[in-house]
């Protein structure tokens, strides 16, 4: 199976791989974006280590299942060869109603196919007020190309 865009990454292939990332992940979708990785892909997500497609579904699934109304933006922060490097944001809130503002760092590394068979992320969370939300679109679904992305958003 193969995944294009594939490495080495120019600096327009990568930022394409950052946005089909970013809409795949706002699909809310596990099994589809778990396609995007390779059968024994690595991970680290915050403080949790795993391996393989099947598991990067069952921590999907149960991240949004807690996290609702996620929404999400990624933006390119270096490339090489076959590794990505992309900082993000995504807004949602818990069962109880408390909205969050989650900001972290990705690093990506591919296989010749363009499936990415390491992903290690680093994120914080913030309390945010419902008002003082950024990403307004219609969840599920990938960001409307009128909505600007973190360059216009300060950290």
């Amino acid at each position: 199976m193969s995944r294009p865009p594939l490495p080495p990454f120019t600096r327009e292939t990568a930022a394409q791989k950052a946005r089909m990332a970013e809409d795949a992940w706002n699909s809310r979708d596990p099994v589809r974006v778990s396609l995007a990785y390779t059968e024994d892909s690595r991970w680290r997500n915050r403080s949790e280590f795993f391996q393989g497609r099947a598991a990067i579904v069952e921590f999907l699934t149960r991240k949004w299942a807690k996290e609702h109304d996620y929404r999400l933006i990624k933006d390119l922060w270096a490339f090489d060869q076959n590794r990505i490097a992309v900082r993000f944001q995504y807004e949602w809130h818990d069962d109880a109603g408390q909205w969050h503002r989650s900001y972290g760092n990705e690093q990506w590394e591919f296989d010749a196919h363009g499936l990415m068979r390491r992903r290690e992320a680093s994120i914080n969370d913030i309390a945010i007020k419902e008002s003082e939300r950024r990403f307004l679109w219609p969840a599920p679904g990938p960001r409307p190309v009128d909505v600007a992305g973190l360059g216009d958003n300060p950290l």
